[in-house]
């Protein structure tokens, strides 16, 4: 879980996720372009060539993280596909309120997608993650779908991502920003599903 500090929480003990936590840290701190391996290993406390086993290269890092990102929502995407069609609106709610946990628990790698867009675009994980959102709001869209309602459905999702940047400054609870950005979305999904 992600505090309100920029700083990531340790998920778990094992080495890959902690060289993954450090790296964002580094990147958040000091900027991507400006975030070697060598102070990767360094800040946590082993050589570079205990760092290359498990990732050759800066990049290797943030694919893996990228990796670890999409599974529960590819998991998502295949529950909300599995679902009865066409799709009620409670399903459509069920669905954001899942998704939102996800961009909640990834906050910093969300960050860094948002502040650094030219090397994420580089790294193609960019259009995967652009394909994902497509497949995310096929299942949002009503079935008769007018384009107001399409751009009600995906504002909904986009107002989900851009709420974790514009509150993330705001003081406050995080659980209840998380909700605010959850009710908006839910809003906008319902006007649309009501058509």
């Amino acid at each position: 879980m992600v505090t309100g500090s920029s700083k990531p929480q340790q998920r778990r003990g094992d080495t890959r996720q902690r060289i993954q936590d450090v790296t964002l840290e580094l990147i958040a701190e000091q900027g991507y372009e400006k975030t070697s391996l060598r102070e990767i290993a360094e800040r946590l406390g082993v050589t570079k060539a205990a760092l290359y086993y498990h990732f050759k290269t800066k990049e290797d890092i943030l694919v893996s993280l990228f990796s670890d990102l999409v599974t529960p929502i590819d998991e998502l995407i295949a529950w909300a596909k599995e679902q009865p069609h066409p799709v009620p609106l409670e399903t459509k709610r069920e669905i954001l309120t899942r998704y939102g946990r996800e961009l909640h628990k990834a906050a910093p790698l969300f960050r860094f997608m948002q502040e650094n867009q030219a090397q994420v675009r580089e790294l193609s994980i960019g259009e995967n993650f652009k394909d994902r959102m497509h497949d995310l709001l096929a299942q949002l869209l009503p079935e008769e779908v007018s384009l107001t309602d399409r751009v009600r459905c995906f504002s909904a999702l986009f107002s989900m991502h851009a709420g974790m940047f514009v509150l993330k400054d705001v003081e406050g609870d995080p659980e209840e920003k998380r909700l605010a950005i959850l009710e908006v979305a839910t809003d906008l999904v319902t006007q649309a599903h009501k058509g």
